[in-house]
């Protein structure tokens, strides 16, 4: 789908004249301090985002002045060019063309070509072929830049229509606003509570009506005034709703953002990546102009590099690989948006090998997840399903590209308990690899189901229920000691949400139909036996207290129309509990006691690497080189090892080496920490047996944990 430009030229009017704004106030600054570094850094990026934002839009005529423009603001950053009235001149002439442009767009006018004389000499002064030419007398008296002077007017009031040499300046009156996010989530959550409050004029509506039905029954029919003051009031707040929504929505609408503000950096990201790990991959992007909350836009970010990292170190194949197999040299690798229905799917997909379903089985016999036999029954998507367990990855060794065995953990736990969306997995070998995100275009104002068990009340989010059933007890069936339902040649499981949630048994007799709620993560349902279903209409869903953020089981609440909170249950934290019975805290606390052996020359180093680790539960021992560290490792018993490469009597790769060798440390986590970056140090570490290879410079202490936790499970 074509970006329509027209949607984004107003915004990108009202970025550019803020940037222009800045621009001229650094320019003012330089004169009196011409080196100072920040204000130059400050301008230098302005000029950066009006090039790029210019570019997405194809306003090349910007472009090209906001580029050279760019340059020698570089080279004043890189210090090859200094601060000169002169170059501040012919600076501000760029500016006030970029100016003249950008009212043009406003006005929506054509954009007239760039400045050839101009741009040719931002071109010359920037690579330093020639010296900045004095300004002519009509310039100098247009930009007066050598004469201190107040702070020009911004950009978005003054019109450069003496720059274009005809007729005066003239003030405008700009049609776009500034708000600051913080304002919007304000007017959002204010919007909220309307939305909330109003659910309590509807409940006076039901109360008037049980009313009336209350007189009638013992004789007394209500008269009709009080008849036609129910009917009144009924009108007045249907009247009332459909205009809070209509404010509602276009309160949303003013948060919603582009996603291109995601998927702009994606081929460039895609590249860097397939240079790192030695492959060719192109990266196209289709969908930009699809808009979302900004809340969700936010959170996406890291989603989708986790499975654009997957695509190139994981899918595509190595170019010779690919050329044995038939298939080009160059992978492709595509990001796609559409919108459906009230929702946004998004597609991540490769056109490389196809994930490598035995060696997930393998690699799931290998860390204890089942027994061989079990693996071998699994279906094709549930397989898949696997990679997304925590600390799941089939690499032959964890880099800093990808296989860290937390990424695919990372986009389940944002795309599915964060966003309230679902993802799903399409494979086929040799052919490639596509992930589905279904999203919400919002999380302000969803889809509730609320449901009765055990007197209490609760909620489920509508695009986490499948289906609602009410059948016999006698058509539930028992299929490995558990009860299940068969629904279009499917079992499915079948547990009690009040036993789930430690509440008193349902009311029915057992005879009596049962009332279940189909609830789906992935690929993966569950039959949640309830009593009763309540309501079901668009509601606020509001986020749970700091205090409470450790109830996983309550994704947040929700107010009814008698002002009771109720808990929208979080479906995937139900299968879970369905599927082990209950949560094993015992296997978190023997991880956090885990002996953990550290291995470095640097004093420094060991003692950061201990005091990460054991302000997150671990037991460390150092060791001050590889000998000593092998000594170690053998007088004692440890859960894992970190070594660095470059050390006295031993380097890393040989203690890893003898490590394996020994039979207690076969299968014992081995992390490589190290300045080495090149890729045949990183081929080397899985030689001798490394399970992870992390650079010093791309050091971050959550991801060594995340890892080593992935690894020791």
């Amino acid at each position: 789908m074509a970006l329509d430009v027209k949607r984004f030229t107003a915004r990108f009017v009202e970025e550019a004249r803020d940037h222009l704004h800045r621009l001229e106030e650094g320019l003012t600054a330089l004169q009196g301090n011409p080196a100072d570094q920040e204000t130059i850094n400050t301008i230098f990026r302005s000029a950066h985002t009006i090039k790029g934002s210019s570019r997405m839009l194809k306003f090349m005529a910007i472009n090209d002045t906001a580029h050279k423009l760019e340059d020698v603001l570089g080279a004043m950053r890189g210090g090859s060019l200094a601060y000169s009235a002169e170059l501040a001149g012919l600076l501000a002439r760029g500016i006030d063309a970029i100016a003249l442009q950008v009212d043009h767009l406003a006005e929506g006018r054509e954009l007239a070509p760039a400045d050839q004389a101009l741009g040719d000499e931002l071109l010359r002064v920037a690579s330093g072929s020639a010296a900045v030419a004095p300004a002519s007398p009509d310039q100098a008296a247009a930009v007066a830049c050598d004469q201190p002077s107040p702070p020009p007017e911004p950009p978005s009031l003054v019109a450069a229509a003496g720059a274009a040499g005809g007729g005066a300046p003239r003030l405008r009156t700009p049609d776009t606003v500034r708000v600051s996010m913080s304002k919007l989530d304000e007017l959002i959550k204010l919007m909220g509570e309307v939305v909330s409050s109003h659910a309590r004029l509807r409940q006076r509506v039901a109360d008037i009506r049980d009313f009336e039905r209350a007189q009638a029954g013992v004789g007394h029919p209500p008269s009709n005034r009080l008849r036609e003051l129910g009917q009144d009031l009924k009108d007045d707040v249907l009247a009332q709703e459909l205009l809070m929504e209509e404010l509602h929505g276009k309160a949303l609408v003013m948060r919603m953002l582009p996603l291109a503000m995601v998927f702009e950096s994606a081929p460039r990201m895609v590249r860097d990546l397939a240079r790192a790990v030695g492959k060719e991959v192109d990266c196209s992007v289709s969908g930009t102009e699809i808009e979302l909350d900004r809340q969700l836009i936010d959170r996406l970010g890291d989603p989708i590099v986790h499975l654009l990292r997957n695509a190139v170190d994981h899918g595509i194949e190595a170019p010779a690989d690919r050329e044995q197999a038939g298939k080009p040299r160059v992978g492709r690798v595509q990001l796609r948006a559409r919108q459906e229905s009230g929702r946004v799917v998004i597609e991540i997909g490769d056109d490389g090998a196809g994930i490598p379903l035995s060696a997930i089985r393998d690699k799931a016999v290998r860390k204890g997840l089942m027994t061989t036999e079990r693996a071998a029954a699994l279906s094709e998507s549930e397989v898949v399903d696997l990679i997304f367990l925590p600390g799941f990855s089939t690499n032959s060794i964890i880099t800093d590209v990808s296989g860290r065995g937390v990424g695919m953990d990372v986009v389940k736990r944002c795309v599915v308990d964060e966003l309230q969306g679902t993802i799903g997995v399409d494979s086929r070998p040799g052919v490639g690899t596509t992930f589905v995100l279904q999203l919400p275009l919002s999380l302000a104002v969803m889809r509730v189901l609320m449901v009765g068990v055990g007197g209490e009340t609760f909620g489920f989010t509508a695009q986490q229920v499948v289906q609602l059933l009410r059948l016999p007890a006698d058509q539930l069936l028992a299929v490995a000691e558990r009860q299940t339902v068969v629904v279009r040649n499917e079992f499915i499981p079948v547990e009690g949400l009040a036993g789930l949630l430690s509440l008193p048994p349902p009311r029915a007799a057992p005879e009596d139909d049962l009332l279940l709620v189909v609830v789906q993560v992935g690929s993966e349902k569950l039959a949640l036996r309830v009593d009763e279903l309540i309501d079901e209409r668009d509601m606020v869903i509001k986020p749970l207290p700091a205090h409470l953020s450790h109830l996983t089981m309550v994704s947040g609440m929700v107010m009814t129309g008698r002002n009771a909170l109720v808990s929208v249950l979080h479906a995937p934290v139900l299968l879970a509990m369905a599927r082990a019975g209950v949560s094993a805290p015992a296997a978190k606390a023997e991880q956090r006691h885990s002996r953990v052996l550290v291995v470095d020359d640097s004093l420094n180093t060991r003692e950061i690497e201990r005091d990460v680790l054991e302000a997150h539960g671990y037991q460390v021992t150092l060791a001050e080189d590889g000998r000593d560290g092998l000594r170690k490792a053998l007088d004692g018993a440890f859960d894992a090892v970190l070594t660095d490469v470059e050390m006295p009597h031993m380097d890393g790769f040989a203690l890893v080496a003898a490590l394996r060798q020994d039979e207690r440390y076969r299968d014992v986590p081995i992390i490589i920490i190290t300045s080495r970056q090149k890729e045949e140090d990183k081929r080397r570490g899985i030689q001798v047996g490394a399970d992870a290879y992390i650079v010093k410079g791309d050091f971050d202490q959550g991801g060594l944990v995340a890892t080593l936790r992935s690894l020791i499970g």
